[in-house]
């Protein structure tokens, strides 16, 4: 599952930001509003009163397009959860669904890595190649530096007799993969 605590507390920060800059404007036209009333009871000039007006109307503009980014980033964040939950309960199915099947890849997965003499930590290395991982992140998972990573991966191409990640993936989902028919286009 994707690690998103990175990206709330970005998104928290900037929503708190937003806040305090919707605010700052709040204030600051509060702050004119009550000066301008001040200034029209002492008679001051029109050009003045014009002037304060137009930071007044400049700092309600500034609070109301702030107002309503955060709505829009509010409904979209709605949005996105809404989606993420979707597609979480969507993957959870289908494990559900196809755990036997799962289960036996695992294995035959587990049984060519011991075809290919793999070493335990070369194992646990492809299996996270297979996932996606990085060789900085296989790296942090196990606890090694991102050299070990990288020399094991490369102990496991060589033992597999293949060329890279993609050469390695695609050894076990080539054959899991249903042939297009003939004259079928590809999916898009």
């Amino acid at each position: 599952m994707v690690d998103l605590s990175s990206f709330k507390s970005d998104d928290a920060q900037e929503g708190r930001l937003s806040i305090a800059s919707l605010v700052l404007f709040v204030v600051i036209a509060g702050l004119v509003a009550s000066d301008l009333v001040a200034d029209y009871g002492e008679g001051s000039g029109m050009a003045h009163l014009l002037a304060e007006g137009f930071v007044l109307i400049l700092a309600l503009s500034g609070a109301i397009l702030l107002w309503r980014r955060l709505q829009a980033a509010r409904a979209a964040v709605s949005t996105l959860q809404s989606d993420l939950s979707a597609a979480q309960a969507e993957a959870t199915r289908w494990r559900s669904e196809n755990q036997q099947v799962l289960r036996g890849l695992g294995a035959a997965i587990e049984e060519q890595f011991q075809r290919w003499e793999l070493t335990a930590a070369e194992q646990e290395v492809a299996l996270l190649l297979l996932k996606g991982l990085g060789h900085k992140e296989i790296a942090a998972v196990r606890s090694t530096s991102e050299r070990t990573a990288r020399e094991q991966a490369r102990a496991v191409y060589r033992k597999a007799g293949v060329t890279g990640r993609a050469a390695l993936s695609a050894f076990f989902l080539e054959d899991l993969l249903l042939p297009m028919a003939a004259g079928e286009d590809a999916p898009a």
